[in-house]
């Protein structure tokens, strides 16, 4: 990476990229400010040395007022340096409790990334001072090694590859490219709102740094990039203890994680959330449900909830997964069996193959009405094996080790009344099909229910 501070041109950019794979596309994502102009505008002189196409792509968060003007503008500069423009539209609307920063970032992030097809780049133009920026707000927030490493150079992103060329490269190295060649730009008057917090840092703080050590971008980014090495090391080692207590679709062991340090099982944690695609809470709130989850006595379910994940421990293993539908309080619903059932709350869909000799017996399910609900208790089934005797489904579920989570939600199949089938685990005589007959091989999909190794 150039070093921060340097002028900016087009060959010192192409130095940076230097060592990226040729890709198919070269996104540039392109906001009309000065940074992200001067970025399109050194690549359209590269263009021919980039061994793919060369396109732009505006996001357009509907939220200010001169918003259609910009993308107007931007339209007007791709055109004039015959570069490809893509505009993305999105809904950026904060909801209730949400940073409105936050919530246009995740919107952008988004779609740009519902964008970027296999192999291609995304190149975004954030400099030294913006990752000078990034460092101070994250030490404000009391972030830890993976907060303050910063900005990543380069970080999977989508089916492609997010790109950060410009990290070696002060605002003021490239506002003097822009003006150099008297590139036209919008201003965003959020940029100068002090009520904004990296807006505040930037017209407040960061003048008073620069005053006292001219150096500090370079300095911070020095740090970022230490900090991005020790989280690397810690992220090695919390994969080792990951792969050790499990975190698969069988859960993490908890006695294996109580024998760590607390610090080590927070660190865990965390690894184990992002692997399962899911947020991480803050430090705080992680800490809080640790002790619950862990600390609770052997014979209790605990759980803990933030916006967006649950975890849960069951028999001596926590399960992480989304929030989980809402269980109705009643429900009872027809079934023609030659379509597949979409169950209310997003409790999944259920689908009846036919087969032979496996399954519900066809000809029993014709003989009378058939239903789906929930268990209410006192549910009782014979599986349809030869000898078997009547059991409660209650007992059953237990012996099979499936998580009360699911349990609550597991839908049941009855003809005329009378319970025939519990999801796809077993069939209840009578209406198990003999081994010759036609049948209907049942099957539940939920996306909640995390491919769970006893269903």
């Amino acid at each position: 990476m150039t070093r921060a501070g340097g002028e900016f041109d087009p060959q010192r950019l192409a130095r940076a990229l230097a060592d990226l794979a040729p890709a198919p596309v070269w996104w540039v994502a392109y906001s009309g400010g000065a940074d992200s102009h001067a970025l399109l505008h050194a690549l359209a002189v590269l263009r021919e040395r980039l061994g793919g196409e060369l396109r732009a792509v505006h996001v357009d968060h509907g939220l200010h007022p001169d918003a259609a003007a910009w993308a107007r503008h931007c339209e007007r500069i791709c055109a004039d340096l015959c570069v490809p423009l893509r505009i993305l539209r999105v809904d950026a609307r904060a909801g209730r409790g949400e940073s409105p920063e936050a919530s246009a970032r995740a919107a952008r992030y988004a779609a740009l990334r519902e964008l970027i097809g296999p192999g291609e780049l995304l190149l975004t133009a954030h400099h030294a001072d913006d990752q000078a920026e990034t460092v101070l707000l994250q030490l404000l927030r009391g972030a830890g090694p993976a907060g303050l490493a910063g900005m990543a150079s380069r970080r999977r992103f989508g089916a492609g590859l997010l790109v950060r060329p410009l990290l070696g490269f002060t605002r003021a190295a490239l506002r003097g490219y822009a003006d150099a060649h008297a590139l036209a730009w919008i201003e965003d008057s959020a940029n100068a709102d002090p009520a904004v917090a990296r807006s505040h840092l930037r017209h407040r703080v960061l003048p008073a740094l620069a005053e006292r050590w001219p150096g500090y971008a370079a300095t911070l980014a020095r740090a970022a990039a230490h900090q991005a090495e020790a989280a690397r090391v810690l992220e090695t080692v919390a994969r080792g203890d990951l792969a050790a207590l499990g975190g698969g679709t069988a859960g993490l062991a908890v006695e294996g994680l109580r024998a760590l340090d607390p610090a080590r099982q927070r660190l865990v944690l965390r690894v184990w959330l992002r692997a399962s695609g899911l947020p991480v809470p803050p430090a705080a709130r992680l800490e809080r449900g640790r002790r619950d989850l862990l600390d609770a006595r052997d014979d209790r379910e605990p759980s803990v909830r933030w916006p967006g994940a649950e975890v849960r421990r069951y028999r001596g293993r926590l399960h992480a997964m989304a929030p989980l539908p809402p269980v109705p309080a009643a429900l009872s619903l027809p079934w023609d069996l030659r379509e597949s059932l979409l169950l209310p709350a997003g409790l999944g869909v259920l689908h009846a193959q036919a087969a032979c000799g496996v399954g519900l017996s066809e000809a029993a399910c014709r003989a009378g009405a058939v239903t789906v609900r929930l268990r209410s208790g006192g549910e009782r089934c014979r599986p349809g094996a030869r000898g078997a005797r009547s059991r409660a489904v209650k007992k059953l579920l237990q012996e099979r080790g499936v998580p009360p989570w699911i349990r609550a939600r597991l839908p049941l199949v009855y003809v005329d009344g009378q319970l025939a089938a519990v999801a796809h685990l077993w069939v209840c005589a009578p209406f198990a099909a003999r081994h010759d007959e036609p049948s209907l091989r049942l099957r539940w999909e939920a996306a909640w229910v995390r491919g769970d190794a006893t269903l």
